[in-house]
């Protein structure tokens, strides 16, 4: 079961902070945990150029991935397709992330929500923080910290509330393992070269969009990485391929 939002200790430890408050939400509709990520600069490396720092607005993003019990909700109130598998309503997997859905599908669950997907670099943000780390708990690939091919269990995705240990700076898990997660935008190789330049719009390049995070179905440690990057057809289904949301502070969720 999901830690109370009154659990104090729970979000001290996982969260890092001490005035929880301030950082946390619970979005109304989806009963989704979400955290802030402040406004300002962070330190993007893509792992073939110079690091260099883009500045963001600020927004909440989601502690974990869409799990199959809210998605599921999702499916009840407007009859939209089902996950393309046949765990997703099992009982011990309703905590796990939802996977086997399109772009098309996440983007229809967002909207039904209020919420978003998030911008790569809204992504990457709450993956590593502020000091362009290489992994969401810090410089140092750590197999045990995420769900993996390589760890007890790794057949299959995790529950949303294990992986603790994995946590990234402002509160977000498994923003590396157990599932890709998808992004709002068409994967464009040259992407960062317009982000260096200050061009936030990327423009379009092939029907396949950006998904971030290395997933339970992976091994080592490059995908992982909260500066990997990959692309997937709008139109496929995984059952390594998830999403998570995000809001915008000036955005009523």
């Amino acid at each position: 079961m999901p830690p109370s939002v009154l659990d104090r200790a729970f979000i001290r430890d996982i969260f890092r902070q001490t005035e929880a408050d301030e950082f946390l939400i619970e979005h109304p509709k989806t009963g989704m945990l979400m955290v802030l990520v402040p406004a300002g600069k962070f330190l993007t490396d893509t792992g073939g150029h110079p690091p260099f720092e883009v500045d963001l607005p600020a927004y909440y993003v989601a502690v974990h991935p869409v799990t199959n019990a809210q998605y599921a909700r999702f499916v009840a109130e407007t009859a939209h397709c089902p996950p393309d598998n046949q765990v997703w309503q099992e009982s011990g997997k309703m905590n796990h992330p939802v996977t086997d859905v399109t772009w098309h599908a996440a983007r229809a669950y967002c909207k039904w929500a209020g919420l978003r997907l998030p911008t790569e670099l809204e992504w990457e943000k709450a993956a590593r923080g502020l000091d362009g780390r290489a992994y969401p708990w810090g410089k140092d690939w750590d197999p045990n910290r995420c769900r993996n091919s390589g760890n007890k269990g790794g057949e299959t995705t995790a529950g949303v509330w294990r992986y603790g240990q994995g946590g990234a700076p402002f509160g977000g898990l498994h923003l590396s393992g157990n599932v890709n997660e998808l992004c709002d935008e068409h994967h464009n190789r040259d992407a960062y070269i317009h982000y260096r330049q200050g061009k936030m719009a990327v423009p379009f390049y092939a029907q396949e969009i950006v998904h971030r995070g290395g997933s339970f179905l992976q091994s080592g440690n490059y995908g992982f990485a909260s500066s990997y990057r990959g692309g997937y057809h709008w139109d496929v289904k995984y059952r390594n391929l998830g999403f998570r949301c995000v809001v915008g502070l000036g955005t009523s969720p």
